[in-house]
């Protein structure tokens, strides 16, 4: 049923809305059922023939979507990035859009709603994995996956990850939406089909298994939000030594629940010294001798200073009486925040990105951390991932398949003051632990940090910018989930089906008449 020529800027209204809604499923406040609302929307609103138009459309969504969803890059570091990051990411929309007219003017896809689902939801797949990717290593934040911590579909992250999941959220915005058009026709039985289809993807969530027993036996950890002098600033490590004091502090806190030697091992967040230690003596003694204090290594996040010059984002396993046993360099430094790609460019829109005098050089290795346990009478390998890196699918799975057992987020969230970053992070550890089957402990600076379940239950959690710790036994698996077997395939399969609906729809749309097209002329 096309939409008139009149009611033409209602689907921007209708774009808006989408996106607006869609944003609160994210964190805060993660109404994981919006998401198929806002999908509904958008398809409900690109029901014109014109790429242009749709393009515009996209763009529209994606504006009142992501804009709202990462002011936190406002907090950080000021209006003209967050504004240009908001405009990047809904770009993507926009070509959605614009692929989308393209690709649902091929004969079979406009005659067919089965198709038209089909089409929708790979090319909505395939960009969110376009961008991604690119630039500068893409920025995967706001992947309709991530909106799903609190909800049953969250399931379908243990079957194929983020693809999948959010394939799934696509689709059952596009059934909603079909559901809604028919029965603006009063066609009782498309409606019913839609619905159905819809409530059988649901319950299909239901019946995937999230397995949570330890295979390995445990590992008993302890956990340091140490916090910063000053709260939600971005030189909140101004004060030489005090985030470090903040942390030997708080690990020595943990000898009032727990004997010397009765952990395995003491975790620290991203940048949990702000001293590197292996060329500060007064830094390494601290961090020996509250371990030797414990009895127990500590994975401490430091940034390194190479003499060639850059920096690295590294945690470093500190053994008591012995010092770093082992390393893993953050691979995926966040462009204009930890390097600035276009230095002399990029300074005419905003002087802030001098406040990176130091560009952050990537890592090279897959986050894995040997850590060998007495009490279990072997080494357990620990899959690490620092801050950001948690939104990269090969990231985390490597972290895995290369024999981690449990999974550590280690991240700095104090630059992004009162915002919604640290609970959108947490949504996205805790879909990792079901996509991989993982314990995992995300652990902050400043909060917010969690330990998870490997079936995404939150067992414990700290508030923002507070002092805290955690003490937990965190089951140690080593099967892999069909997701983490599966690998890049379910975002490869999208890929090249994204580019064969379009490449359909351009050839379909080159034969048929323009006034047969579904929406006529634009």
């Amino acid at each position: 049923m096309p939409v008139p020529p009149s009611a033409r800027w209602l689907t921007l209204v209708l774009a808006a809305a989408g996106g607006l809604v869609t944003r609160l499923a994210f964190p805060e406040p993660g109404l994981s059922l919006l998401a198929p609302v806002g999908m509904a929307l958008l398809y409900l609103a690109l029901r014109r023939d014109s790429a242009a138009w749709n393009a515009l459309v996209g763009l529209v969504w994606g504006l009142t979507c992501f804009g709202p969803m990462i002011t936190w890059a406002n907090d950080a570091v000021g209006p003209v990035p967050w504004l240009a990051l908001t405009v990047f990411e809904a770009g993507y929309v926009a070509l959605f859009g614009a692929a989308w007219a393209w690709a649902r003017r091929g004969h079979a896809v406009w005659r067919s709603g089965a198709w038209q689902l089909a089409a929708f939801v790979v090319l909505w797949v395939g960009v969110e994995e376009l961008r991604s990717a690119w630039p500068f290593g893409g920025f995967p934040w706001g992947r309709l996956a991530f909106s799903q911590a609190d909800s049953s579909l969250s399931a379908y992250m243990w079957l194929g990850g983020t693809p999948v999941l959010s394939a799934v959220v696509a689709a059952l915005g596009v059934l909603l939406a079909r559901a809604v058009l028919a029965a603006g026709q009063v066609a009782l039985g498309r409606t019913a089909g839609a619905l159905a289809a819809g409530g059988a993807l649901v319950v299909g969530s239901l019946l995937i298994p999230l397995d949570t027993v330890a295979q390995q036996g445990t590992l008993r950890v302890g956990a340091v939000q140490g916090n910063v002098p000053e709260p939600g600033k971005l030189d909140a490590f101004g004060e030489r030594r005090q985030v470090l004091d903040n942390h030997v502090a708080g690990t020595r806190a943990l000898l009032e629940d727990v004997q010397p030697g009765d952990l395995d091992l003491v975790l620290w967040p991203e940048n949990g010294t702000d001293i590197d230690p292996q060329v500060d003596a007064e830094a390494a003694g601290l961090i020996d001798g509250v371990a030797q204090e414990v009895g127990a290594p500590v994975l401490v996040g430091t940034v390194e200073y190479p003499d060639a010059g850059g920096r690295y984002n590294t945690a470093l396993l500190w053994q008591p009486g012995e010092g770093p046993v082992a390393r893993y360099s953050k691979q995926r430094p966040a462009p204009f925040a930890e390097y600035i790609p276009m230095r002399s460019f990029v300074r005419h829109f905003s002087d802030a990105v001098d406040l990176v005098s130091r560009d952050m050089l990537p890592g090279t290795e897959p986050g894995v951390i040997p850590v060998e346990s007495s009490r279990l009478g072997r080494t357990v390998v620990v899959g690490d991932v620092i801050c950001f890196e948690v939104a990269y699918d090969a990231i985390v799975r490597d972290a895995v398949s290369e024999g981690g057992e449990l999974l550590v987020v280690q991240t700095n969230n104090a630059s992004f003051g009162w915002s919604d970053e640290s609970t959108q992070q947490l949504a996205m550890s805790r879909l990792r632990a079901i996509e991989h089957g993982r314990a995992t402990v995300q652990i902050s600076t400043v909060g917010v940090s969690a330990v998870i379940e490997p079936n995404g239950v939150v067992t414990q959690r700290t508030e923002l910018f507070t002092d805290a710790e955690m003490i937990a036994n965190l089951p140690l698996r080593e099967s892999l989930t069909p997701a983490t077997r599966a690998g890049d395939w379910p975002a490869l399969v999208a890929d090249v089906l994204a580019v064969w609906v379009v490449l359909a729809g351009m050839v379909g749309a080159a034969r048929l008449p323009r006034a047969e097209r579904p929406d006529g002329p634009a």
